[in-house]
């Protein structure tokens, strides 16, 4: 008896998905575990190349810069010329410029090499995101894309474990933290060689037959193309801005933003926001808060599964509002102020799952991997901005205007989300992404209000 023909957003889940899944969650880890071990390497650089805030602030966000530049024009590229190689030869540069740390001889070297890394990273951001997004079924595709938050936090509570590890070594551990990095690196480069390109992004370049032969032997033989109609013209980033698209860009650039700036400039200098805090910092407090992370991203699997998107994001949004307002005006060191911290970043970790599972669905094929790059780069120079200017602002001004300005930020993302998110959840790739939905959405929202 003939199997039951599928299309690719039906599709049940087999061996393929959980291996590209895997591969990517890789990239993640990678990416968690580079950002996680600064903090700490920081306390050690800092005297030994006697840095001033300046310096801390340019190290602390140069990976994030090289994300922003990374996720721009990787995602770009891989539009033009395929996900599958971006996907695998950005680890190149992640693997030279993670083992070259161990010799760095200055600052500005080791601005130069972290912001290399994040070049290399940022590429993982927009194509892993979307290259994932286009094979996976659509009944998954929201907690699988999601759960890239868990292997991030992952990485970076080792990054913590490792951290403070090797710090016994002496002033010069700072160099095996950070090149630590590489064997990871490594090992996801050759798992990702000889991966498949994606079905969508063929038919997108008319290359109808390979893609078919790429679904059936990693899918399925039963299973076909949800669309073989190839786009004749090649979308650019202008694209991204024009009358249909440009509310939905605007809103993945802004969301994005929102939640990135604040976890990246609190939780970047962690140590140092917990003593201006007036809270005890020490190896078992920085565990503590990463091991809620890491439970904050596994809240956040559970949630994107029971909640519409929109609910999730919005009320996220709002509970951080309130919970960082109430951080920059309760006395330091209370115990309300504890639990609140801890209440913060809870949810910060859960809603950040929304952040790899919102942009692939919300751009086209043509548009999916520029798209989500776009975002992801406006994301990373908002957070390297704010990570470079928060020790500044902490020795000019204190911890709670340094506070009050994160939550503004906060604030911002609430109402563009309240306004702007499109509800993507349980929908096809191409009704996720289609622009129609916002303005059904507006509809829903406006008769709700008026009833």
């Amino acid at each position: 008896m003939a199997k039951q023909i599928v299309k690719l957003d039906d599709a049940p889940l087999n061996k393929f998905h959980f291996k590209m899944t895997a591969l990517t969650f890789g990239g993640h880890f990678t990416d968690g575990y580079v950002l996680g071990l600064i903090g700490i390497a920081l306390t050690l650089l800092t005297p030994q190349f006697d840095l001033s805030p300046l310096w801390v602030g340019l190290i602390g966000s140069s990976a994030l810069i090289g994300l922003f530049l990374g996720s721009l024009i990787l995602g770009r590229i891989a539009d033009l010329i395929g996900r599958q190689k971006v996907f695998s030869l950005n680890f190149i540069i992640i693997i030279l410029a993670s083992f070259l740390q161990f010799f760095a001889d200055n600052a500005g070297e080791l601005f130069i090499l972290r912001l290399l890394l994040g070049f290399g990273l940022g590429g993982d951001y927009s194509v892993g995101h979307t290259m994932l997004a286009e094979i996976l079924p659509r009944k998954h595709r929201g907690a699988i894309l999601g759960s890239f938050s868990v292997i991030w936090t992952l990485g970076f509570v080792l990054a913590t474990v490792v951290g403070f590890s090797l710090t016994h070594i002496g002033p010069e551990s700072w160099r095996w933290m950070l090149s630590s990095a590489t064997l990871p690196a490594v090992i996801i480069f050759i798992m990702r060689m000889g991966t498949p390109e994606s079905p969508r992004w063929l038919v997108n370049q008319g290359r109808i037959e390979e893609a078919r032969q790429i679904v059936k032997k990693y899918i399925g033989q039963n299973v076909e193309l949800d669309d073989e109609t190839p786009v004749k013209t090649k979308a650019s980033y202008a694209d991204l801005f024009s009358k249909n698209m440009r509310k939905r860009t605007a809103f993945n650039c802004i969301f994005y933003l929102c939640i990135i700036v604040p976890y990246w400039a609190i939780y970047t200098f962690l140590p140092s926001i917990l003593k201006a805090l007036g809270l005890h910092g020490n190896f078992g407090t920085d565990l503590l808060l990463n091991g809620v992370l890491f439970i904050g991203s596994i809240l956040g699997i559970f949630l994107t599964i029971k909640l519409s998107t929109r609910a999730f994001l919005n009320g996220s949004f709002i509970f951080l509002s309130v919970s960082l307002l109430l951080l920059s005006l309760l006395p330091t060191g209370s115990a309300l102020m504890i639990i609140t911290f801890i209440g913060f970043t809870l949810i910060m970790s859960a809603v950040c799952n929304l952040t790899a599972s919102i942009p692939p669905e919300s751009f086209p094929t043509s548009l999916r991997s520029s798209g989500v790059g776009f975002a992801t780069s406006v994301s990373k120079i908002g957070s390297a901005i704010g990570t470079f200017l928060l020790p500044i602002s902490i020795s000019k001004f204190g911890i709670q205007p340094s506070m009050l300005a994160l939550t503004a930020v906060l604030i911002i993302g609430t109402i563009v989300s309240l306004a702007w998110a499109p509800e993507t959840k349980s929908r096809s790739l191409s009704d996720a992404s289609n622009t129609d939905s916002d303005e059904e959405n507006s509809t829903i929202i406006k008769a709700t209000r008026e009833a």
